[in-house]
């Protein structure tokens, strides 16, 4: 087994930790960026509202969703229910991270809600699990999340910009590049059954439900996903228990 890595216990180290690594993540989503940027216009949107949707917004499917549904001209409560709908996960998120940092006050747990992302999710529960003794471990994701910002908002204003030049930058088939990220982050946690279980039934789900109004397949998948890791969890529990019954003195 490979040793963890060590991290600096302090809140420049942990803040800086978060930071490097974050940077292979950050590689996959500079795609995604410029293109949100870049085709802004064509989904009728100005450079300052492409812009302002990024610094306030901070969420890559849902700006590409809530832009798309505006040039389509889409009623604001189609607009509204369909992002709440794609970013429920974070409902999930939450809830693996709040024993983490169920003791901070307010004043962290709003600014780290607000920048929290998949990617800055994925590597800090894992350095949340590291067993050690580190207090600052929200520094981590402090560090982590503020650099997604950055990157995202950089990212949008150069597509923006280069937009402006591009002709159909939608068609380069960058956006793959974020696909590839998104599968490079949930591999590493298939390490048993019923993680296993959870991705099979929810990558087929949504492929089934892909069709579906206002991106509702995309919750379906996460529930049934969810409801299939616990099933089996809970069958491979009563599996083992009795074998390690069998082999007791």
């Amino acid at each position: 087994m490979a040793k963890a890595r060590i991290v600096d216990p302090t809140r420049r180290g942990e803040f800086w930790a978060g930071v490097k690594d974050t940077i292979p993540l950050v590689v996959g989503a500079i795609p995604f960026g410029l293109i949100f940027g870049a085709t802004a216009s064509t989904n009728h949107l100005s450079a300052g509202g492409a812009v302002a949707m990024s610094v306030l917004v901070f969420a890559g499917s849902a700006q590409f969703i809530a832009s798309t549904l505006i040039a389509h001209q889409a009623s604001a409560i189609i607009i509204i229910v369909t992002t709440f709908v794609v970013n429920l996960r974070h409902a999930l998120y939450s809830a693996s991270l709040a024993p983490h940092l169920k003791k901070l006050p307010q004043r962290w747990l709003l600014p780290l809600a607000f920048w929290l992302t998949d990617e800055s999710f994925v590597i800090t529960i894992s350095h949340f699990d590291t067993p050690d003794a580190s207090p600052h471990k929200h520094w981590y994701l402090l560090g982590s999340e503020l650099f997604m910002y950055l990157n995202w908002n950089l990212c949008t204003l150069v597509g923006v910009i280069a937009g402006q030049y591009i002709h159909d930058p939608a068609s380069w088939g960058l956006d793959f590049a974020m696909i590839v990220t998104f599968m490079g982050m949930v591999v590493p946690f298939i390490r048993n059954r019923p993680a296993l279980m959870a991705v099979i039934v929810s990558a087929i789900t949504a492929t089934v439900t892909y069709s579906l109004p206002n991106k509702l397949g995309l919750f379906i998948a996460a529930i049934l996903g969810v409801a299939a890791g616990l099933i089996s969890e809970a069958i491979w529990a009563e599996e083992k228990a009795p074998a390690m019954a069998e082999i007791e003195p």
